[in-house]
């Protein structure tokens, strides 16, 4: 089986990554989610893998590598907890292994993708460097917010995948507000250009609390996740 791997990135924190995660995870047949550092959560309390499965249901497999209870950067939470960091061939090593059982492999990363996990600044970008050089077939997936100031963390985040090798699957709003003002819609044609790659996918805001999580994810994600989206006729239904 040759899986492939999916590594979810946000341009900050509190775009919608978990639920961009659980929505494409719920689509597909044979999948597990990483989530390599978890921040801002005891060792009793749900984390954003429990989140995904919550969501996306019992066919997930899910796993978690590194928790700190502070609400931080990684390696802030790990330094102030007293905590080992999180090292990228380490979430490599966890990709491997589960992608040896499972067609699809989504890491959510924490908050963007230049968050450093370690003392060293090693950050997803690293770890998805580390997973492909293990010869997995890895891509990205970019959760951006829908409003006005996106554009700009969206363009600094496609730099730096491409900076450092690593190809953008696309793009998917996070969280998509029942009012649209203009700023927001333009960005549904601006948002690709400023990616570099596609829009695939719009999440409803308040999605998370969907009661059939699975068909707002049909409705939601681009037939390139497993949907059934389609960009250009979201666009023209909310003209600038």
């Amino acid at each position: 089986m040759t899986a492939t791997v999916l590594f979810v990135t946000g341009t900050g924190t509190e775009v919608g990554k978990t639920a961009v995660t659980a929505a494409v995870a719920a689509l597909a047949a044979s999948v597990a989610v990483l989530k390599p550092g978890q921040t801002g959560v005891t060792a009793t309390e749900p984390g954003d893998a429990d989140e995904v499965a919550r969501l996306a249901g019992p066919h997930v497999t899910t796993r978690e590598l590194a928790r700190y209870p502070e609400p931080l950067a990684p390696d802030t939470a790990a330094r102030r907890s007293g905590l080992p960091p999180l090292r990228p061939q380490q979430t490599a090593e966890a990709v491997a292994e589960l992608a040896t059982a499972h067609r699809l492999v989504l890491v959510e990363g924490a908050g963007g993708l230049l968050v450093r996990y370690d003392e060293d600044g090693r950050t997803l970008a690293d770890q998805a460097l580390a997973t492909a050089a293990l010869g997995l077939p890895v891509r990205v997936l970019l959760v951006a917010s829908a409003g006005l100031g996106t554009l700009n963390t969206t363009a600094l985040t496609a730099e730096a995948l491409r900076h450092r090798g690593l190809d953008t699957l696309g793009v998917v709003i996070g969280s998509w507000p029942a009012d649209p003002d203009l700023a927001t819609r333009c960005n549904l044609t601006d948002l690709p250009r400023a990616a570099g790659a596609p829009l695939l996918g719009a999440l409803p805001h308040g999605a998370p609390h969907s009661p059939d999580f699975a068909a707002l994810a049909k409705s939601a994600l681009a037939p390139a996740l497993g949907g059934s989206w389609d960009a250009a006729a979201f666009t023209a239904a909310h003209p600038a």
